[in-house]
């Protein structure tokens, strides 16, 4: 992705979501209208947190640039930067980081 000038608020993260698989475990191929949405991606940016409603201290977010992550199925907003599809989604959105 080519440097843009977007800040994420709160605790917005930015995702680039994997590819759709092309085809099952035993080799048939998928068509396009059977495919599943991906639930796996990897973090491209992240907002700087949420901030605590009783003290307002700044909650800084556990994922960074570059994790990968699982989301759930229908999570996020979907968005088109540079021809490039991505999600926005909450960073609660995101059920587990993958080492």
């Amino acid at each position: 992705m080519a440097k843009q000038n977007f800040e994420l608020f709160d605790d917005r993260v930015l995702v680039k979501p994997n590819a759709a698989e092309e085809k099952t475990a035993g080799g048939i191929i998928i068509p396009d209208t059977a495919k599943e949405k991906p639930q796996k991606g990897t973090v491209v940016a992240v907002g700087k947190g949420k901030y605590a409603e009783q003290t307002g201290n700044l909650i800084p977010l556990q994922i960074k640039e570059g994790d990968t992550v699982m989301y759930g199925k229908y999570g996020g907003t979907e968005i088109s930067i540079e021809g490039e599809d991505y999600l926005i989604m909450r960073a609660s959105d995101i059920l587990m980081k993958i080492s």
